[in-house]
């Protein structure tokens, strides 16, 4: 080989025993850590995340220069899927008036919150989930799954969000018009806690979209990795996904690549 490229043997063996250049050893340790926190986030995370959690270790280092050294290792974050969605709003049940208007900024907690529900396949059959978010921090601060889609789905679901959120008056409480949404006790526990609320325009997804983007993102990042016996082991993934891994250490994208729960400890600060 030495002969047919035109080098000698001495040079060769040289080149092969010198140290790396500090260029390279650099890289070596930086790809160490991108494929760390690349498989510590279940390969979701793409380059602008890794480079903030690699920037939040004291690693110097800019989102291009991750970009380049992911595509060299292959590593890309998961692409999403789509799934149908749940709502049952052919109904004559009240409705309340769209108050949200697209306008998901909120300047404090307990301003705005929004819900909605999603299913998840088990061997058993269906498993429903709801969840509440509040829209100032996108923490989801309440959540139920039973596997009914029903109105008491959706109360036990708020029900947590008051517990957890000190019972806060005036919140507005933003919904699609599914008729478990426009139930009687569903309007009655708004009403008994000073709750504030209103719905999508129909047929309208993004009246919504806070809500089911954060399913599209449980799912691609999460459930479609799996296949579940039964509806208690989806829903300890689940339980897991929200109260571990997304409301903690997840970084959104939103809220300046912070967690939810760094966004509200940097807001009481």
């Amino acid at each position: 080989m030495c002969e047919c490229f035109g080098v000698s043997r001495s040079g060769y063996y040289k080149w092969l025993n010198c140290p790396q250049s500090p260029r390279k050893a650099e890289n070596k340790f930086l790809d160490e850590e991108i494929i760390n926190i690349y498989e510590a986030h279940r390969r979701n995370y793409g380059s602008p995340r890794i480079t903030k959690e690699l920037q939040a270790a004291n690693i110097n280092c800019s989102e291009n220069r991750v970009s380049r050294r992911m595509a060299v290792m292959g590593l890309k974050a998961k692409g999403k899927k789509k799934f149908k969605a749940t709502t049952d709003s052919e109904h004559k049940l009240p409705i309340f008036e769209n108050l949200l208007s697209r306008d998901f900024h909120a300047e404090a907690p307990n301003q705005k919150w929004t819900s909605d529900i999603t299913y998840v396949w088990t061997d058993e059959g269906w498993l429903y989930l709801c969840v509440y978010i509040d829209l100032f921090s996108r923490s989801v601060i309440g959540w139920s799954m039973s596997k009914r889609i029903n109105r008491q789905l959706v109360c036990d679901a708020l029900t947590m969000a008051l517990w957890r959120r000190g019972f806060p008056k005036g919140v507005i409480v933003h919904t699609d018009r599914g008729s478990q949404y426009a139930s009687k006790q569903y309007r009655r526990l708004l009403k008994n806690h000073g709750l504030i609320g209103s719905m999508s325009r129909k047929g309208n997804c993004w009246d919504n979209s806070v809500a089911e983007s954060f399913f599209k993102t449980l799912k691609y990042e999460h459930l479609y990795d799996y296949s579940f016996n039964t509806r208690d082991k989806a829903k300890q993934e689940i339980f897991e996904y929200i109260e571990v891994y997304y409301n903690k250490n997840r970084r959104h994208s939103y809220l300046g690549y912070l967690t939810p729960e760094m966004f509200e400890k940097v807001a009481y600060a």
